[in-house]
């Protein structure tokens, strides 16, 4: 088993309702997301692909698609929360926002990310591991094992 990882940048933005740190205002990141999959490396000379687990640029493909476009110069808001008469605000005033069901924090997008990316995985092809920097120095991290 070989383990291959890609990483991507985008510029997120968010809020996160009823938060009692300075973090309670809109604010936005950096985002720096290293993806992580496993399986065997393709082993058939005739196969276009021959020694890889994936094409790096298929990986590059799934996640511009699901998580970058789509996040990248966006706001992240808790669809549920109060905070959605924010974002409504926002919306006529032509930003581009995201409703999430959950609180964006780094730990909750975790969770998304990997929804995301293993529902358009290859077959033979899982997950093993996310890690989301929202600053340089903190991080969030999601690891296949510890979500069976």
């Amino acid at each position: 088993m070989i383990r291959i990882t890609k990483i991507f940048t985008f510029e997120t933005a968010h809020v996160l309702y009823n938060y009692d740190g300075k973090c309670k205002n809109m604010h936005g990141h950096s985002y720096k997301l290293f993806v992580t999959v496993k399986g065997k490396p393709v082993n058939d000379l005739e196969n276009p692909k021959n020694g890889m687990v994936v094409d790096f640029g298929d990986i590059k493909s799934i996640v511009k698609s699901e998580i970058v476009d789509v996040w990248d110069h966006a706001v992240l808001i808790n669809g549920l929360s109060p905070h959605r008469q924010l974002g409504e605000d926002l919306e006529e005033k032509g930003h581009k926002v995201i409703y999430c069901t959950f609180q964006p924090t780094c730990e909750n997008m975790l969770y998304a990310i990997a929804a995301k990316i293993k529902s358009k995985l290859p077959e033979g092809i899982s997950l093993a591991y996310l890690k989301l920097h929202e600053t340089e120095n903190s991080y969030g991290e999601w690891f296949a094992e510890d979500n069976q």
